[in-house]
């Protein structure tokens, strides 16, 4: 008598069934795990501009004004030797915050005395040879951006006639918010004129240092500090990068440099039948183009830091009339973050 064993073990068909409940699951959970992910990125991202956003409240206790969004150095007492290159532009806003983010290490890396563009502070062969291209500073890094490379400045320098070669800064996804730029005036139905009159610009020369917290009319809590401006290695229009465009061209990556006092930016308004494509007609400031505007790779909008400090989500959808309000510091429009 033969005895016959039994085989344990799938069917094709039990383990077509097991494959297909395994895509299932992978399909359910897969956008789950995603959205956790970007959940603690956005987190880490708010973090960033709060701890941003206390050191330009410790840097204004100690010096009883907020960090000059853009300033030139006096020519009078301008070190010697003095600068081959002629530049008197100082170090930004987010630089002189160093010191207040247990970053003086980085700070005192460069003579504050002298400008950025000046030989002391781009030691030849300038390149990785910069005292902060090795500097980058993780607070000053959205971690849902795109991890590009660091800023090299040497297309914007060969544009303005400076044969320096290539020089590596490091670079920051956010942005003190300087003014408004006419685009974005006329979108919201302003005058056609870019204004500096944000909560770190002015287009009073003599007080670019000094504005106080006591000169913001609107109120700290209805006014931009910072916003995000990500990714700008290269050009991004609605999601998507722009092929053959790089922010390295032409000298554009010149806003992208945490020391660098261009970082700050006049708010600009876009209108997408002005752009790339016709059928988006009308105005829009948020997530368009990370040129001069707001832009962020969290879906739906960008984080903005206040003047006092606190954190908000700003929808990409939100009026144009209500964001400029908010960019003003002075500007007595009657808008708030509700709107």
């Amino acid at each position: 008598m033969i005895c016959k064993k039994n085989r344990l073990g799938f069917t094709l068909v039990e383990l077509l069934v097991v494959i297909a409940i395994i895509g299932v699951l992978v399909g359910l959970l897969l956008p789950a795990v995603q959205a956790a992910r970007e959940a603690a990125r956005r987190m880490q991202c708010s973090n960033n501009l709060k701890q941003m956003g206390l050191a330009i409240h410790n840097h204004e206790s100690s010096f009883k004004y907020m960090p000059a969004a853009e300033k030139d150095l006096p020519a009078a007492t301008y070190p010697s030797p003095p600068n081959p290159y002629g530049s008197l532009a100082t170090y930004g806003t987010l630089f002189h915050l160093l010191p207040f983010m247990e970053q003086m290490n980085i700070y005192n890396l460069v003579d504050t005395k002298r400008s950025y563009i000046d030989p002391v502070n781009m030691q030849p062969p300038y390149g990785t040879a910069s005292p902060l291209a090795a500097s980058p500073v993780s607070t000053f890094l959205c971690p849902s951006a795109p991890a590009n490379a660091p800023s090299d400045y040497g297309p914007y320098f060969a544009s303005v006639g400076l044969d320096l070669g290539p020089y590596v800064a490091p670079r920051t996804d956010y942005i003190p918010i300087k003014g408004l730029h006419r685009s974005l005036a006329v979108c919201a139905g302003k005058a056609n004129t870019t204004t500096q009159n944000g909560l770190l610009g002015t287009s009073d020369p003599e007080k670019k240092p000094h504005i106080k917290f006591g000169e913001v009319s609107d109120g700290l809590s209805n006014t931009i500090l910072f916003a995000e401006l990500a990714g700008r290695q290269k050009l991004y229009f609605r999601g998507k990068p722009l092929p053959g465009n790089s922010l390295a061209d032409g000298g554009l990556t010149l806003n992208s440099y945490y020391g660098d006092s261009n970082t700050a930016r006049e708010m600009r308004g876009y209108s997408g039948a002005d752009i790339l494509n016709p059928t988006q007609a009308g105005c829009s400031a948020i997530n368009v183009m990370n040129l001069n505007g707001p832009y962020a790779f969290h879906p739906g909008g960008v984080l903005i830091a206040m003047g006092d400090g606190s954190v908000h989500f700003l929808s990409d959808s939100v009026s144009t009339i209500v964001f400029a309000g908010l960019v003003t510091r002075d500007g007595g429009e009657s808008v708030s973050l509700e709107q």
